[in-house]
């Protein structure tokens, strides 16, 4: 197929005939940074997962419950890791409204992800993009904009929201998390969403085939294996639970898949690093 008309924002070096998982996510929100390539998989996963725009957008809101609530408890500093495209309601946005001086650092290897949150980026100096692969601590935790912005002996918010299903069993994600645990101050927390095979596994053997043709493979996991990544962290309540049952907003309306958790197979929590 024909790639798109390449815009003048993309970087050079980037293939837009390869789907990006970033950019997948970018169109399930309906925004606009995506391509041919991407929209082509996008559809094709939803054809397996129909409720995938809801799934997203419920994550979304996971996010912002959990940034409102963690600025409330007085943490002013925030490392979103695989944080994708700028959509509505970004983390930067969310924490300074509670709190004006919260500083945010955005990570994330895809390049389009990065250009686009540069430019949003561009008046405020409080929050800094970084492009790299959350699955290598080292390079992110000693970056200069990190460093810069964030201070790692007092507490900081470590945001993990739907992409810790990225990363392979090979490459050990409990591991990469404690990394990120032990770098930070006692607490700090961290903030997950996740994708789970326990209401439709037949569904999501199917959901992983399909992002075999993705930047990145998407695995669905176990309650058991997404808490034996939560080690050296005290869950606040709720606990690992469905995602629509963190802490859900009371005035947020009817729910879009009339609250079926098996319909948004996904879990949150928000763990404290005592």
């Amino acid at each position: 197929m024909p790639s798109d008309h390449r815009p003048r924002w993309v970087p050079e070096h980037v293939d837009i005939d390869v789907p990006s998982a970033a950019r997948m996510y970018d169109y399930y929100l309906g925004g606009s940074h995506n391509f041919a390539a991407d929209r082509e998989l996008a559809e094709e996963y939803m054809r397996v997962l129909p409720d995938m725009p809801q799934i997203a957008r419920a994550q979304r809101h996971v996010l912002r419950r959990a940034v409102r609530h963690l600025a409330a408890s007085g943490v002013d500093q925030f490392l979103d890791l695989g944080s994708g495209i700028p959509t509505v309601g970004n983390v930067h946005e969310v924490a300074a409204a509670a709190n004006p001086d919260a500083r945010v650092v955005y990570v994330d290897a895809d390049p389009v992800a990065v250009a686009h949150s540069f430019s949003l980026l561009a008046d405020f100096p409080q929050a800094a993009v970084i492009q790299a692969d959350l699955r290598r601590p080292g390079a992110i935790l000693s970056h200069p904009e990190l460093t810069r912005l964030i201070d790692l002996s007092r507490p900081v918010a470590v945001l993990m929201i739907a992409v810790l299903h990225f990363v392979a069993d090979e490459d050990d994600p409990a591991a990469v998390v404690a990394t990120y645990r032990d770098a930070t101050a006692p607490g700090s927390y961290l903030a997950i969403t996740h994708a789970t095979s326990d209401y439709q596994p037949q569904l999501a053997r199917r959901a992983e085939a399909v992002y075999t043709r993705a930047s990145h493979q998407i695995h669905y996991r176990t309650k058991q294996q997404i808490l034996d990544m939560l080690g050296g962290y005290e869950l606040l309540e709720p606990g690992l639970v469905d995602m629509i049952h963190w802490r859900p907003d009371p005035d947020s309306g009817a729910d879009p898949l009339g609250g079926d958790v098996t319909r948004y197979s996904g879990y949150a929590a928000v763990g404290m690093h005592r």
